[in-house]
């Protein structure tokens, strides 16, 4: 009876290793995963613009200190098309500042979601006066009622704002910060590449060839994508990166992996997070995340950020460290 005990126990053990391999380790691994990691300390995330690539903006709430030409009393007048470095064209106002667009607003119907401190960072744009100049298709202009009861411009019906740290003409600091805002297009879609810059993708995770760190992640806006080392892939996905540190670092929702492109299946899965964050890509078992200070499509700011934040390979692998 014994004996028999004992094989059973070997045996079921054994099940056990094998099935946390196959998660991790094997070409087919299941949809999901628990996470049972804790969270980072203070200051184990790093500081926004801290990375090798040089500073960067970031999440941004901070108010210049001088009146800025992008206050909200000032009307947009006559709308123009300006071409940005590594954004391409975009919506400028009669200022020539540049106009942007919140993924978490609506254009059929639309509706804008900021309001209070985000309208003090992210003026909207009133409506009144607004016109189509070169290159601006007027039929695409419109406007929308806000909760305060003032009309704000619309293009192409998505609710336009500008940055309170645009200052100056030409200035497109408002560009991917927190993954959601961006300058608009000419058809109001997202400006994200062209005219030299880097070409917006189309699939929810695909790759780039960048001049420096080489084959990179990025996602479906082509921000670069990023793991932490603090981070464990193995048997199952671990993610240290919790409040205030997702804040600079968003994690990177499922995606299909019908909707990548270059990138390893082996290992790629999602898995349920314990902060109360829902689910979270891996590539390789290891989940990902974007950079708050990475402000347009090409930037790699957080590469390097304390010695612990690196880009990846489409393998999953770190870029330029190594894995202990």
């Amino acid at each position: 009876m014994k004996t028999s005990w004992r094989s059973a126990s070997l045996v079921a053990s054994a099940a056990a290793v094998l099935a946390l391999t196959t998660a991790c380790g094997q070409d087919s691994p299941p949809a999901a995963s628990q996470n049972v990691g804790a969270t980072a300390a203070p200051g184990d995330y790093g500081s926004i613009g801290s990375g090798t690539a040089g500073a960067a903006g970031g999440a941004a709430t901070a108010q210049p200190s001088a009146p800025s030409a992008s206050s909200p009393s000032n009307p947009a007048g006559k709308l123009s098309v300006s071409t940005a470095e590594k954004v391409g064209k975009v919506v400028t106002d009669s200022l020539g500042l540049t106009l942007y667009r919140f993924d978490q607003d609506s254009e059929e119907p639309p509706k804008s979601n900021c309001d209070g401190d985000c309208a003090k960072t992210w003026p909207p744009v009133p409506a009144d006066d607004a016109e189509a100049g070169e290159g601006i298709d007027k039929a695409l202009l419109g406007s929308v009622t806000r909760a305060d009861g003032t009309k704000q411009l619309t293009v192409g019906g998505w609710p336009a704002y500008r940055f309170a740290k645009d200052v100056n003409a030409g200035d497109v600091k408002g560009q991917g910060v927190g993954g959601k805002w961006y300058a608009l297009a000419p058809d109001g879609k997202k400006a994200q590449g062209g005219a030299g810059g880097v070409e917006a993708v189309e699939a929810g995770l695909s790759t780039r060839n960048d001049a420096k760190l080489g084959e990179i992640v990025v996602d479906k806006n082509g921000m670069t994508v990023y793991r932490f080392k603090k981070d464990e892939a193995w048997p199952k996905p671990v993610s240290n990166c919790s409040g205030a540190c997702l804040e600079k670092w968003p994690l990177v929702e499922p995606v299909d992996f019908a909707d990548t492109k270059g990138i390893q299946e082996k290992g790629y899965m999602i898995f349920d997070r314990t902060d109360g964050k829902g689910k979270q890509q891996t590539i390789n078992c290891s989940p990902i995340y974007t950079f708050a200070g990475d402000k347009a499509p090409g930037d790699t700011n957080g590469q390097g950020v304390g010695g612990t934040w690196y880009a990846v390979r489409p393998d999953g692998k770190l870029v330029g460290a190594s894995e202990k």
